[in-house]
């Protein structure tokens, strides 16, 4: 039975845990995992541009043996020039596995549903699954086991915070989250994760304050305040997120040790100053290398033969 990623709830906390520590391998023995996927293409399917998401897939794929087809949408234009059933049964005559970076989080469901093929999620408005389990893993590379850390997200409850508050949930992690009011991460997201959370001793904490937020946590976490396809509503989200601004003052809350983190790109001067992403702290290049060995990871889980 195929398996998908659309989202970090659609694997267990065990097989996150697998997931890490074949990533850890991959990323330790690269040779060893040379040949995973050598007679396979993985289709990727791009409604929206891309640098790390695509390279890091790409290249992954390559290391692994396998071949990568981009679609960008001039190829595929879901659900207009061709219907998305159609594009899902196609490609699955011809690709071992899909990759989709779409504007609607229905698209990629849609996908999964209609593909005899495993579809990953790679960045939708509700979701990017991808960006969390490498940012989880990045966070074990620096600390050790997890459980018990604060991982701080301060700004817009995306679809990055989205994946996160499962992420974090399913590990036993706390996460608390600071967003200005009427930007806050999806209800329905935190409601469900918290079952996991109680089940596994972490909490989940949703504010308006930054100050409290960042208090003694082990992670801080920024994105940018304006995403791809919000570009009109610029200038009203800059004055709501005024206050927001990870700057020397509010990371000197943080416990000592903890490490800055930011998925990019980055919007420096905005919701992040230079010192902090350029600084000690900041662990943000480390993150967005791990994004390739994470998915390669993610590849041979779903593609079979983990073991």
């Amino acid at each position: 039975m195929k398996r998908d990623l659309i989202a970090v709830q659609d694997l267990s906390t065990e097989e996150l845990k697998q997931i890490f520590s074949l990533s850890k391998d991959v990323k330790q023995n690269k040779e060893k995992f040379s040949g995973f996927l050598k007679g396979k293409t993985i289709a990727m399917v791009f409604q929206k541009p891309s640098n790390r998401t695509r390279v890091s897939f790409e290249v992954g794929v390559w290391q692994l043996g396998g071949n990568c087809v981009y679609l960008g949408p001039e190829e595929i234009n879901l659900g207009k020039r061709e219907s998305t059933s159609d594009v899902a049964k196609t490609l699955s005559r011809y690709v071992g596995g899909i990759v989709a970076r779409t504007f609607s989080h229905q698209d990629v469901i849609d996908l999964a549903k209609f593909a005899s093929v495993p579809v990953i999620n790679g960045l939708s408005d509700l979701a990017h699954p991808c960006q969390a389990l490498a940012d989880i893993f990045s966070i074990e590379e620096k600390f050790g086991d997890v459980k018990g850390l604060t991982l701080a997200y301060v700004g817009d409850g995306n679809n990055v915070c989205n994946s996160l508050i499962f992420g974090c949930a399913l590990m036993g992690m706390n996460i608390s989250i600071a967003s200005p009011k009427g930007y806050e991460p999806n209800a329905a997201y935190v409601k469900s994760a918290k079952r996991f959370s109680d089940k596994n001793g972490s909490a989940i904490e949703v504010s308006n304050d930054p100050q409290k937020t960042v208090k003694d946590a082990d992670v801080i976490y920024a994105d940018t305040w304006v995403s791809m396809g919000q570009e009109a509503e610029s200038k009203k989200r800059l004055k709501d997120f005024d206050g927001f601004q990870i700057d020397a003052k509010l990371a000197g809350k943080a416990k000592k040790n903890y490490i800055f983190m930011h998925c990019l790109p980055a919007h420096r001067g905005q919701e992040v100053t230079d010192d902090i992403i350029d600084g000690k702290h900041s662990i943000i290049f480390d993150q967005a290398e791990n994004r390739m060995h994470v998915q390669k990871a993610v590849l041979m889980f779903l593609l079979g033969g983990t073991k």
